[in-house]
C-alpha cells in the first residue's frame, strides 16, 4: 500500500539522526587544500617539489575534479604553481620576494593596530593577553606559526577593518613555512616573546602610534633574521 507524503515525511523524521548532516561536512576540494597546504608550511612538500594530483586524488579516493579546485585555490594563496606541460609545484621564493613580503606584511599590520588599538575593550586586551600567554608557554614548535598568528589577529580584530584582516591574512598563509624556519632560530622565540609583550603593553596603555612602529620593527626584524639564516640560504 502507499504511504501518503505526510506518512514519509513521518518516517523520514522518526530516522533523522541516521542521516549525516551534510551542512557540517567539508566539500573534498576544502579537505585536500587543507591537507596540501599544511604538508606545505610544514615542509613534507618542499619548494620546487612537484605535487601528483593523481597520487592525491588516490589517497582521497576522489576524481581529479577536486583536486585541481584544490591546487588552484592554492594557486590563488602563492603556494602552488601551475607550469604549462609539466604539472604542478611548491612555489620558491627568491629572497628578494621575501623580502618584499614581510616588508608588505609590516606595513599592513601596523596600520591595523594603529586603527585597533583606540577601540580595544578590556576584553579584547584579555583575549590578546591569553593568546600571548598561550604563544609564550607552548614548547611544540608545530604550533608557534598558528599561536603568533593567534595573537597577532587578535590586536587588529578591533579594528573593524575584515577587509584589511583578510589581505593580512592571505600575505601570512603565503610566507607561512618561512615563519616556522624563523621562530626555530636561536633566538627566534625568544625575541619573538619580548617583542610581542612589548606590542601588548603598547596596547594596554592605549597608545597606538608606539603599538605601530613596534608591531613594524618586530616584523621587519623577523624578516631580516630570517634572510640572513643559514637554514634558509641552504633550502633546509
Amino acid at each position: 500500500m502507499r504511504r501518503s507524503i505526510a506518512e514519509s515525511e513521518i518516517i523520514l523524521l522518526s530516522v533523522r539522526p541516521s542521516f549525516p548532516n551534510l551542512g557540517d561536512i567539508l566539500p573534498s576540494s576544502d579537505v585536500i587544500a587543507a591537507h596540501v597546504r599544511n604538508a606545505i608550511v610544514e615542509g613534507s612538500l618542499k619548494e620546487g617539489e612537484p605535487i601528483r594530483q593523481d597520487e592525491i586524488g588516490s589517497l582521497f579516493n576522489v576524481s581529479k575534479i577536486p583536486v585541481r579546485e584544490a591546487l588552484k585555490r592554492l594557486e590563488a594563496e602563492g603556494l602552488v604553481e601551475f607550469r604549462r606541460n609539466r604539472g604542478v609545484f611548491v612555489t620558491q621564493l627568491s629572497e628578494p620576494e621575501i623580502g618584499q613580503i614581510f616588508e608588505v606584511r609590516a606595513v599592513l599590520e601596523s596600520a591595523a593596530i594603529q586603527r585597533s588599538v583606540p577601540l580595544m575593550t578590556a576584553s579584547s586586551l584579555a583575549e590578546a593577553a591569553s593568546r600571548y600567554e598561550r604563544f609564550l608557554n607552548d614548547d611544540d614548535t608545530l604550533k608557534w606559526s598558528a599561536l603568533n598568528w593567534d595573537f597577532h589577529s587578535s590586536l587588529y580584530e578591533d579594528a573593524g577593518r575584515p577587509f584589511l584582516l583578510q589581505q593580512i591574512r592571505a600575505v601570512h598563509d603565503r610566507i607561512e613555512r618561512y615563519l616556522r624556519v624563523q621562530l626555530t632560530l636561536a633566538d627566534g622565540k625568544a625575541k619573538s616573546d619580548g617583542e610581542h609583550l612589548a606590542i601588548l603593553n603598547a596596547c594596554r596603555n592605549g597608545d597606538a602610534s608606539l603599538a605601530a612602529a613596534l608591531t613594524y620593527t618586530h616584523i621587519m626584524g623577523a624578516g631580516e633574521s630570517l634572510l640572513k639564516s643559514q637554514p634558509l640560504r641552504s633550502g633546509k
